[in-house]
């Protein structure tokens, strides 16, 4: 049986719907830890570096006839409310942020709210059932300076007129940023370039615009007209079910912001794609005390978690979901920053991570281990996980492994400061030499990597670069550290060849040094990368010298081009790059687009949220390349599915003037997270133009060991300029095949939470 008509089994058998029912459990009652007792949960929360005003602060002015209520369930016990027309409440501020946190029940209703004076939008706290100490409105990134808000009754309701009524519980303001620090005023000198400046005559372009709701720990495209972001459990402004959203779909279109249910901690995940196009997120923490998150949240064990959305092509993208049911569908083990990679049968293959939360790996927490999800008996190992001796043997930066599917169905990893090629079907390890100059590349010392283009002209040989990282010797304690050590500029790259292995290593230099930076594939074949400290390491609240609570300083805010064609000592460029206003840092993201730009999100080294020096970032940022201002090709028409060697017809329409060097990217677009782009490919395939000139013939990849089966998109390019990417399934469609004996002895062999389950035994308390 294949895996959707599995699941699918699954929802009609035990009544599970998509998007399960679990947050009903964890927010209606939740229990706090270190308490038996139910009690409620309210998404008020004053960030560092914010001001909260109450709703009887007299700086807030109100007009028309309003209402005083006391409660211990409201902010400061106090609240006022009027189902007036017209009434008003506005409060005048100094910063770059404003919340208004209230109620939302059967009684209340629409609110105009106006920003300078300018209507911004009506907010609805209209809600079939009762929440207290809601966020009904935000808006960030205002300028820096003095600002109103106000907030007008309509009356209006759910079927009411002229009785809805609208409260005010608090305001909780943004302050402005200022150079307080050394390092803060490094940051606020960098940002007084405006926004976008590039050399005279670039055509590269930065803009910004959008804002995630959630913060963007982890990416994906989902398809041509959605990106999926998925975030920790934290105080985030978008939220849902009556409490912060920690998924949101972010509409790449219009910039609008769909929050999804999680119904456990993502904090550090890892995801794939499968053959059938379901985007599998597996692992996490718990929220433990105030070690991993805010205490309000409860103990939302995420370790085992395996989270299922599954394909989602419709513009409005309103029937998706995210679907969990630990009693199920889970892994094997704990896994804290796991890394998760798509294999040649369409199966997603969980590498290594960590066995709980908390910062540079060792041998007590480690997971050295790989398993499948669906479930494989491989090996011996009847669905459960097989140990893997390179894991043990990289120890202590090996978090988030860096792994490549290779053309010949192997695995390439690299760890801490090495790397081997992984049979996943003998289980057997080739090492390879180590890393130059002592440099590591591996969470928390976190470089980016790239598998670089694959073409049938080389006969699919594959080649891997590793970029930026640290020499940093990971077996220091934390108060040796400081933020202020230099990150690498060292590029590793290595043709996976015989002969490639045996030259070994080819070293190039960053223009500047990189730590978490992102490495982005264009379908040119040139590489964006972007993000990134040049000193400290990743991670927050760990080292000496912190900025807030950054292990990281000193960001890097402009992009640099690396072109692999190009000769060596000739492949790095900066020339026209546009520098952003935005640090970002730990916890940042970067993506292709299918349009063909890249969106730029996250960066929030911080507990929770945050908005001190590094504070937490919801603005998203969009790099154009020069294509993009081109004239391009368009793909006019294209089937829904590629499969292997087989001949497909693309509708073309080349632009005026345009010559016929016609090449053809198919681009899995990868699952990014922490630096890490695992399942980030390009492959060219064979196509020739009709005599029509407005059809093009395109022979698929030969096999799946090329391009895994699953989701991608295709670019056309004429004259090295790239149409915009369409989406197309790659293979069947069909997905991984489940093996029911090996999924029913992991039922059987596993708990659901095991770890902590043991824990609660013990009567012990992770210290995360």
């Amino acid at each position: 049986m294949h895996l959707r008509s599995f699941l699918s089994f699954l929802f009609m058998t035990y009544g599970l719907a998509s998007g399960s029912n679990s947050h009903e459990s964890a927010w209606n009652g939740h229990v706090s830890p270190g308490s038996d007792v139910p009690g409620r949960f309210y998404p008020y929360y004053v960030p560092p570096g914010a001001k909260s005003y109450d709703s009887s602060s007299p700086l807030i002015r109100y007009s028309g006839h309003w209402m005083d209520s006391y409660s211990v369930q409201f902010v400061d016990r106090t609240l006022r409310w009027t189902s007036a027309p017209r009434a008003s409440a506005s409060l005048t501020f100094t910063g770059t942020g404003i919340e208004w946190f209230g109620n939302m029940d059967r009684m209340h209703g629409v609110a105009r709210v106006y920003i300078d004076g300018k209507r911004d939008r009506d907010v609805n706290a209209w809600s079939r059932s009762s929440h207290k100490q809601q966020r009904l409105y935000w808006k960030f990134g205002l300028p820096n300076g003095k600002h109103t808000i106000k907030i007008v009754n309509t009356a209006h309701g759910h079927g009411r007129r002229g009785h809805a009524v609208i409260d005010v519980d608090a305001f909780v303001v943004t302050q402005g940023p200022g150079p307080q620090t050394k390092q803060e005023a490094f940051v606020m000198n960098t940002l007084e370039r405006p926004s976008g400046s590039s050399t005279e005559g670039s055509s590269w372009r930065m803009t910004q615009q959008g804002s995630t709701g959630v913060a963007a720990m982890q990416l994906a495209i989902i398809s041509s007209s959605h990106a999926l972001i998925i975030d920790k459990v934290e105080h985030n402004p978008l939220t849902v079910d009556g409490h912060p959203a920690w998924a949101a779909l972010y509409n790449l279109k219009t910039h609008a912001v769909r929050p999804l249910r999680v119904g456990s901690n993502s904090f550090c995940a890892g995801g794939s794609f499968l053959g059938n196009g379901t985007l599998v997120n597996v692992g996490g923490n718990p929220v433990v005390e105030d070690h991993t998150s805010a205490a309000d949240f409860g103990d939302v064990d995420g370790l085992q978690a395996i989270r299922l959305f599954h394909p989602c092509l419709s513009e409005s993208a309103g029937e998706c979901e995210i679907y969990e049911d630990h009693a199920r569908v889970r892994m094997t083990s704990p896994r804290w920053y796991p890394t998760v990679l798509r294999i040649s049968d369409g199966s997603a293959m969980v590498i290594g991570g960590s066995k709980k939360g908390g910062w540079i790996n060792n041998a007590t927490v480690n997971n050295p281990t790989v398993e499948y999800w669906p479930p494989k008996s491989i090996h011996g190992s009847k669905g459960l996980s097989i140990p893997l001796p390179f894991l043990m043997d990289t120890l202590n930066s090996n978090l988030f492994p860096i792994a490549f599917a290779l053309p010949d169905d192997r695995i390439f990893m690299a760890a801490n400061r090495d790397a081997m090629i992984y049979s996943w079907r003998d289980n057997k390890e080739q090492r390879l030499p180590q890393l130059p100059n002592g440099v590591r590349i591996t969470y928390p010392m976190a470089g980016t990597s790239l598998l670089l283009p694959l073409s049938p002209s080389n006969d699919y040989t594959p080649e891997v670069l590793l970029c930026g990282g640290s020499t940093i010797d990971d077996q220091k304690a934390s108060y040796e550290i400081s933020s202020q050590d230099s990150a690498s500029n060292q590029c590793s790259r290595m043709v996976l060849s015989d002969d490639g292995i045996a030259a070994g290593w080819e070293v190039e230099l960053l223009p500047e040094a990189r730590v978490m930076p992102d490495a982005v594939l264009l379908p040119t074949g040139q590489i964006l990368i972007v993000n990134g400290g040049g000193t400290g390491m990743a991670g927050y609240g760990n080292v000496i010298d912190r900025v807030g609570q950054s292990n990281a300083d000193n960001p890097i805010l402009s992009p640099v081009l690396y072109d692999p064609a190009a000769p060596k000592g000739q492949r790095f460029s900066s020339a026209g790059m546009p520098s952003s206003l935005i640090p970002r840092l730990y916890h940042s993201v970067a993506t292709l687009t299918p349009s063909g730009d890249i969106m730029i999100a996250g960066s929030n080294p911080n507990l929770d949220r945050s908005e001190i020096a590094y504070g937490t970032e919801y603005r998203v940022e969009w790099i154009a390349p020069p294509y993009m201002s081109q004239a391009r090709p368009r793909i006019m028409n294209h089937p829904a599915k590629l499969d292997f060697g087989v001949h497909i017809e693309l509708g073309l329409q080349l632009a005026v003037g345009t010559g016929q060097a016609i090449e053809v990217a198919l681009m899995d677009l990868g699952f990014v997270t922490h630096g890490v782009h695992a399942n980030s490919r390009l492959v060219r395939l064979t196509a020739s133009l009709q005599n029509d000139g407005k059809t093009l013939t395109v022979i698929g990849p030969p096999n799946a060991k090329v391009y895994p089966p699953g989701p991608g998109f295709i670019y056309v390019l004429v004259d090295g300029v790239p149409s915009a990417g369409v989406q197309i399934m790659v293979g069947d469609g069909t997905g991984p095949e489940v093996d029911h004996e090996a999924w029913d002895n992991l039922l059987r062999k596993t708990a659901v939470d095991q770890y902590e389950a043991s824990r609660k035994h013990t009567g012990k308390r992770k210290q995360d």
